[in-house]
């Protein structure tokens, strides 16, 4: 590992300079975190931009409006940066002089118009970054031919669920490499001074032409009647622009202050206002000004010198770079600066140049401490990829639910529908959010969700556990939490139910940053009292200790979809959601230990989350409701349950994810706690003596290290029994992980549920099914966040057996081993989806980056989730949200336990 530079002020207290960085900017407001990333992939087509009385997202703000139509809660860009508060905006539009508008933000297919869901159709990649971004690298594939959008939307609506979706690579407009790849890079040189360099290279056999437009704009405040605070912008002019050779745009709000965007060269500065421009979309009458959001564009594509502002001021302006032949290999480059300096002949001096290199520097050495050292080659480029997309989908996310139900006094009216009693969201009125968030996908998934967003925190906390931290507790913040405990699910739904994995990765983040920040567990741990509540009371309705919970955030792994109501009478008892909550006893009763060992008036809770636990171990393994076990016997497998009116149960026996998750119920119980938690001690002693029908669950064993006790749900012979099918290559075990759905299911399982018939079967890729929009699939892909909780818990097993449990692996193979090395099998095996095999990545599947030109094969993509029998990636292509958790895999195991002896 590379040491600090001598002098630096990382030398002795901290491995590297943007360590110390990090260590001097705890708390979202901090200095280094005020300028970053935060600018939204796509803002068109979310939620909180929907103001139409039918509640259809996509239709209600399409991409054709985007470039002319001011936002209500954000911005977004192509590689842009923002303000923490996300009131001045930068990112890079493009041009090549084909296109019938600017290039200014992402393309995609909308729900209806994929044939499998949403669908973006673009390429690019986050090449780099640092927690406090003070370095960022950022780069887009622009084709140089007129970019396809009605081919895109023809053939994809042509095609059928069973086929697959045509994407930018098959219309023949990259072909001969012709494209530019256009590379954004940021170095601070101080928390508010940004050097900005943007280049783009030419791959393609023949000279073409490219216009670059760095833009700088202003959220519009001021036009709904909540925040009359208008920044303003205008050109600077000589002689208080004093020296040559530089174009500048200087921005005053009256929350930030002064700002300077100063441009290296001669460009044309262009401006505008930010907003919409209501004649040429709806045809009104007259505009709020005569220079729209779309003058830019309106300028440079069409010509229209009346459409920017000659008084050179506005809201929203560009530096508009031309040039008319780029050679094949040739790059331009120009550079900015962002700044509260004036420019001065300093500006782009020798000193620029310095702060690129000098941050470049310092993030290769802050990676050397954060990815071990063992990790070479290709690995580490996977790592600190998958971390450089973790970091650039930190974005911001501003919705105030009562204002969005309400309307603005002066904006766009909310329409009676969207308040009527069970409406999106109306009972959620408390959610306000203007916060940074970790995102699942820039543009497929440009809002939060819960269980996403705890999958992220494990890897995050690796590069920077104050914001993993952070994360985990804003989701349990008064003006995020419901006030009835529950958690906001995603803003389609806030509603709807996500599994309840906050605990676990509290817990796993608490571990990452050296089992130290106590106040941080007790902050989380109190209000998810609040949270486990909510499920006892909301999703055990009989208080049978079997729970339901909804789609749980597995889409469509069930026969109908869990989400929505059952015809009267009916009941869903589920297995998933069960052992969701036995996993989420077990992690409170172990982070209330944890905290037992500094203030002993934490025991008690611990004692009550053993013996919670104990009763759903009881439920699930014995009779459940209506004296049916969610257990089949004869199946070797746990399946929901669905209760008829008439009481009876039946099972659902289909083999899916939902019958393996009862593994996640195991947690050591640590050896210390018979001296340093007597009360609990004597509770277990006396449930042993009085109610042994009870402790089954409770696990020992003596080997050479001392006595063992495991919590879990299920027990030995069980467990074997569901791994024997687990670990069966005709079922769930794929070359790259646990398929949700077995592939035994060839042929399709029907049911009927009231006179409706439901059914299903293996689809290894894309769904063929309209449920949840088609892009989300659980019946055979591989999905990451699920894998890797099995393979942790099979780890846990691992460490209380060792060699005295063995299984076959692959089942019938006669080769036994040792649940650690199952554990293994699974994590490696989600690994080597992004490991080259014969120089090609199985992720990368038949598309456009498995061929041979190191363009394409030198950027590997992180998605959704993997084709169940070729490992293929499918749905979101940007997801280095829980997909991120490659980094972590990849990096060493951490101690089982906080250190001893405290």
């Amino acid at each position: 590992m590379s040491a600090p530079r001598p002098g630096s002020p990382a030398a002795g207290r901290h491995p590297s300079v943007e360590h110390a960085r990090l260590a001097s900017s705890a708390g979202d407001n901090a200095p280094w975190r005020l300028w970053g990333p935060y600018l939204a992939g796509r803002q068109w087509g979310t939620v909180r931009e929907d103001y139409s009385a039918e509640g259809d997202a996509w239709t209600s703000f399409p991409f054709e409006q985007a470039h002319a139509r001011a936002y209500r809660w954000g911005e977004d860009g192509l590689g842009g940066i923002s303000d923490r508060y996300g009131f001045l905006n930068f990112s890079v539009a493009l041009w090549n002089r084909r296109d019938p508008v600017l290039k200014e933000r992402l393309f995609g297919l909308t729900n209806g118009e994929g044939n499998h869901g949403e669908d973006v159709k673009e390429y690019w990649w986050a090449l780099d970054g640092t927690p406090t971004h003070s370095w960022m690298r950022w780069m887009y594939r622009y084709p140089q031919a007129e970019f396809p959008y009605q081919q895109l939307r023809e053939e994809n609506a042509r095609r059928s669920r069973a086929d697959r979706e045509y994407e930018l690579g098959d219309t023949g407009v990259l072909d001969g490499n012709r494209f530019f790849d256009v590379t954004v890079t940021y170095a601070k040189a101080s928390p508010e001074d940004v050097c900005i360099v943007v280049q783009a290279t030419n791959h393609g056999p023949e000279a073409a032409p490219l216009d670059l437009l760095p833009q700088i704009w202003f959220r519009n405040t001021w036009a709904w009647g909540w925040d009359p605070r208008q920044g303003t912008m205008s050109q600077l002019l000589p002689p208080t622009l004093s020296v040559g050779g530089i174009e500048a745009v200087e921005s005053e709000h009256a929350h930030l202050g002064h700002y300077y965007l100063s441009a290296e060269g001669s460009p044309e500065v262009l401006f505008c206002e930010n907003e919409t421009n209501r004649v040429g979309l709806f045809g009104a009458g007259r505009n709020r000004t005569r220079y729209t959001k779309d003058g830019i564009n309106q300028r440079v594509v069409f010509g229209s010198r009346s459409s920017v502002n000659p008084a050179r001021t506005g809201t929203k302006a560009a530096f508009w770079y031309r040039f008319d032949e780029v050679a094949p290999g040739e790059t331009v480059r120009v550079r900015l600066r962002l700044s509260h300096v004036a420019p001065t002949a300093a500006t782009f001096g020798p000193g620029f140049d310095e702060v690129l290199a000098a941050r470049e520097a310092e993030a290769d050495e802050f990676y050397d401490h954060v990815i071990h050292p063992r990790v070479g080659g290709e690995d580490r480029h996977i790592a600190r990829r998958a971390y450089a997309g973790l970091l650039w989908t930190k974005q911001l996310y501003r919705y105030d639910v009562r204002q969005w139900l309400d309307g603005d006094p002066a904006g766009d009216p909310a329409p009676e529908q969207r308040r009527a009693r069970g409406g999106r969201n109306t009972t959620w009125r408390h959610l306000s959010l203007a916060d940074v968030i970790s995102m699942p996908d820039e543009w497929e998934y440009p809002w939060f969700a819960a269980w996403d967003l705890a999958f992220h925190a494990i890897p995050l906390a690796h590069v920077d556990p104050e914001f993993a931290k952070e994360q985990l507790v804003l989701m349990c913040r008064e003006w995020s939490m419901h006030p009835n405990g529950q958690l906001p699910a995603y803003e389609w739904a806030f509603g709807d139910v996500n599994p309840p994995v906050h605990a676990w990765a509290a817990w796993h983040v608490y571990r990452i940053d050296g089992y130290r920040d106590q106040e941080f567990l007790i902050r989380v741990f109190t209000k998810l009292l609040l949270n486990f509540s909510w499920w006892v009371n909301r999703k055990d309705s009989d208080g049978s200790n079997v729970f339901e919970g909804g789609f749980l955030g597995m889409d469509n792994i069930g026969l109908f979809d869990r989400s929505a109501p059952l015809p009267p009478g009916y009941r869903l008892e589920q297995s998933d959601a069960t052992s969701w909550m036995a996993f989420y006893c077990q992690q409170m009763f172990k982070i209330a230990l944890e905290l037992s060992r500094h203030d002993r008036a934490w025991e008690d809770a611990a004692t009550k989350f053993l013996e919670h636990f104990l009763s759903i171990a009881e439920a699930m393994n014995e009779f459940g409701s209506q004296n049916k076990s969610l257990w089949h016997e004869e199946d070797g497998f746990f399946y929901d349950v669905l209760v008829h009116p008439d009481g009876r149960a039946e099972p659902m026996r289909v083999p899916s994810m939902v019958g393996l998750l009862p593994i996640l119920g195991a947690t050591e119980v640590p050896a210390w706690i018979g001296d340093e938690c007597p009360d609990l001690t004597r509770r277990m002693r006396w449930l042993q003596h009085r109610r042994p029908d009870l402790t089954g669950p409770l696990l020992s064993r003596s080997g050479p290290e001392g006595r063992r006790m495991l919590l879990s749900l299920i027990d030995p012979e069980r467990l074997q029994r569901i791994l024997t099918r687990m670990f069966d290559t005709d079922q769930f075990l794929s070359p790259y992980g646990i398929r949700s759905l077995s592939a035994a299911v060839k042929e399709t399982v029907t049911t009927e549920v009231g006179g409706r018939s439901s059914s299903i079967e293996y689809e290894p890729g894309e769904s063929r099914t309209p449920l949840f929009g088609g892009n989300s699939n659980w019946r055979g892909p591989v999905w990451f966040p699920v894998n890797v909780l099995l393979a942790d818990k099979l780890r846990t097993y691992g460490r209380f057996f060792g060699d005295s449990l063995t299984i076959e692996i692959p089942t019938g193979s006669g080769q036994r081993r040792t649940l650690t090395e199952a554990a293994d099998l699974i994590d490696n095996g989600l690994v080597s989806l992004f490991q080259p095999v014969g120089g090609r990545r199985p992720a990368d599947g038949d598309r456009i980056e498995a061929g041979d030109d190191p363009l394409w094969r030198e950027h590997p993509t992180f998605s959704e989730y993997f084709d169940g029998d070729t490992g293929e990636g499918l749905g979101a292509t940007h997801q280095t949200g829980w997909t991120a958790l490659v980094a972590h895999l990849l990096n060493p195991r951490l101690p089982p336990g906080p250190p001893e002896g405290r």
